[in-house]
């Protein structure tokens, strides 16, 4: 029987110090999150970071979290009940970090007889420490624990037609009675060398303007291209033009150089130009989380206005969207007629 395993982010238990801290060093000790040698990974992890990060982001987390719990769990969890109504296959989901494990959510799809998996990693885009993670963490678990599974994975979906239909128009209803002056794509941010690190062909992502518009099998891993292509999808289908758009990258730790503009200072940069109505989309994650909720819609607007900003709009991730959901219900349904995988 065949089934589907979709795997988002994860969260911690609840918005303590205590739980945070177990969460966060599994996050942060992935090899593909924090990619230096183990010693030195344990030594800024374990010795360093989590010796002040869990209070802090506690507080984050608390300022976001609802009375459901974690807000991408219970969206990823509507998410998945109502994907269970458009499709005879069970669905299980995961998530690569904290308690609601991969591990528990195959265990799920064995006790219902599924032998042949289709891998939903909920990531339009192709990241070492986001996509791959997920991809490579799978793979494990299923070889360690669950070798008779077939498992296939649905490509990164940045560019499929009917994603990009379903989150232009999200955001066309998220600007609904918002004039703005200008729309920013604010993308999670990742280091430089990660982008380097993905180029199978080891020379053509050099981050230097140009390669990322030159056609290339490095853009089949390449985070970078991949969401400047989706932010050229979204503008043409909403007829946006450039001077009302642009894109940027939120979410960096200190010591490397990651892809820019940093969003933090597109902020100001636009509010000083004269930008005073401000709408921030957020499509590197399907599910709102702590990046898009205390991140972008609180910290974001604070720092947009202090520098000028009049108004400030956060666009909604397409979350449990009715909408999306018939999406991945297409894709999922066609697998299992055809093994056809549409992104």
């Amino acid at each position: 029987m065949k089934g589907v395993l979709l795997v988002n982010l994860g969260s911690p238990d609840s918005p303590t110090a205590k739980d945070v801290k177990p969460y966060l060093d599994e996050f942060l000790m992935d090899e593909r999150v924090i990619d230096v040698p183990v010693l030195l990974r344990n030594l800024l992890v374990r010795g360093i970071i989590l010796q002040t990060r869990p209070k802090k982001s506690a507080k984050a987390y608390a300022k976001i979290w609802w009375d459901e719990g974690s807000p991408l769990v219970v969206l990823s969890e509507r998410f998945t009940e109502k994907l269970r109504q458009h499709t005879e296959m069970p669905v299980a989901l995961g998530m690569r970090y904290g308690s609601m494990s991969i591990h528990k959510a195959f265990e799920e799809l064995q006790q219902k007889n599924v032998d042949e998996v289709l891998l939903v990693p909920l990531y339009p885009h192709y990241a070492m420490s986001s996509y791959e993670t997920v991809v490579v963490k799978a793979m494990e678990v299923s070889q360690k624990h669950f070798p008779q599974l077939k498992i296939t994975t649905l490509p990164a979906f940045y560019k499929n037609a009917d994603y990009i239909k379903v989150l232009s128009e999200s955001i066309a209803e998220g600007l609904k009675d918002f004039e703005y002056d200008h729309i920013l794509f604010s993308y999670h941010g990742i280091p430089e060398r990660h982008i380097r690190k993905s180029d199978p062909t080891r020379f053509h992502c050099k981050i230097d303007g140009s390669c990322c518009s030159i056609n290339s099998v490095a853009h089949n891993t390449c985070y970078r291209h991949q969401v400047y292509e989706t932010t050229a999808l979204v503008k043409e289908h909403l007829g946006l033009s450039d001077e009302k758009t642009s894109t940027s990258f939120q979410s960096r730790l200190a010591g490397d150089p990651w892809l820019k503009p940093y969003t933090d200072y597109e902020f100001e940069r636009l509010a000083k130009e004269g930008k005073k109505r401000l709408a921030v989309v957020t499509a590197a994650f399907v599910s709102d989380c702590l990046e898009t909720l205390e991140e972008i819609a609180m910290e974001g607007k604070e720092q947009f206005m202090e520098a000028g900003g009049e108004s400030y709009k956060h666009i909604s991730c397409l979350n449990d969207s009715d909408a999306w959901v018939s999406v991945m219900a297409n894709w999922v349904n066609e697998w299992q007629r055809s093994e056809v995988l549409l992104p």
